[in-house]
């Protein structure tokens, strides 16, 4: 994992030393001109204070002026923004250590009313990546049937863990494990969080099976994929419309198996926002939770049946 202070420029990082120590518990930076730090810790918040503490006080927060954001995003754009025009323009950079900066600011569109570019940003979502080897352990003695993998989805509501479990989940799909060798892996990784990709190369461990196609929308990735890369299994993270639905169900028509993730706190409300479609493609259905004492796997199966 890289250091948080090494994500700032020289000038900054001393602010950042401290919290270096809890790093493990970091889950986002949020930076916005004229207003104080916050960083959340263990899904909780707090500010930062000038001398790189956090406290609970905003009276003893850090408030930042116009010129920290335009220094930190230069530094992380290596100063050429330009040369980061397309991920601008999306909303969001990915940097080393897979982690992912959402941006926003002024909007300029083109004359197709699209976004052009994001100019004037002064605020910033710094999301730290968490990578867990083994998250996906408990769900491997589930995932397979007979030695062929079932169709998974993964629900749960957004920053409850459903990412890390699919990026561990494609590792050892792909790697192979105790109950089955390893398969080719499509992954369309739509906006940089899975495979963490910089400059094309993926910062996480995805796999040695795994062919990633970074900053693709989804429907247009899986059809390129399956053309292209003759894919065992298909993987996407955040399954959002009956477009992207209809492409797996075709994918697994044609024998590929299918891993996704979705928001919801549960597979009935998932289920509602697709009409009923999720249950006939999907066999194994995973619910990553929070718990007093850390992380929580639910698995079931298309009735309801609890495994675990």
């Amino acid at each position: 994992m890289q250091k948080i202070s090494l994500m700032f420029p020289g000038p900054q990082r001393l602010l950042w030393k401290k919290l270096e120590s809890r790093q493990s518990e970091l889950s986002e930076i949020r930076l916005r001109v004229n207003q104080p730090i916050r960083v959340v810790l263990e899904g909780k918040e707090y500010y930062l204070s000038d001398d790189g503490s956090v406290t609970l006080s905003e009276n003893h927060a850090m408030c930042i002026g116009q010129d920290y954001i335009p220094q930190f995003l230069d530094y992380v754009c290596q100063y050429s923004l330009y040369a980061f025009e397309e991920e601008v323009r999306r909303g969001f950079l990915t940097i080393r250590g897979g982690n992912r900066i959402g941006i926003a600011g002024q909007v300029v569109l083109n004359e197709q009313a699209q976004i052009k570019t994001i100019k004037h940003i002064f605020y910033v979502n710094i999301r730290i990546s968490h990578e867990v080897l083994g998250a996906a352990d408990r769900i491997l003695p589930y995932a397979y049937e007979n030695h062929q993998l079932k169709n998974i989805l993964i629900v749960s509501p957004p920053g409850w863990g459903k990412t890390t479990v699919l990026r561990d989940l494609v590792r050892q799909v792909s790697d192979g494990n105790p109950y089955e060798r390893g398969k080719n892996v499509a992954l369309i990784d739509e906006r940089s969080e899975i495979a963490g990709s910089f400059l094309g190369i993926a910062e996480n461990h995805i796999g040695s099976r795994t062919d990633c196609l970074d900053g693709c929308p989804k429907t247009l990735g899986m059809m390129l994929m399956l053309r292209s890369m003759a894919p065992q299994v298909l993987a996407i993270d955040e399954l959002g419309g009956f477009e992207e639905l209809d492409t797996l169900r075709q994918a697994n028509a044609c024998g590929c198996k299918v891993i996704a993730t979705a928001h919801g706190s549960s597979v009935d409300e998932v289920e509602r926002r697709f009409g009923g479609e999720v249950r006939k493609l999907f066999e194994l259905f995973v619910l990553p939770g929070r718990r007093e004492n850390g992380f929580s796997l639910r698995i079931t199966d298309r009735e309801g049946v609890c495994f675990d």
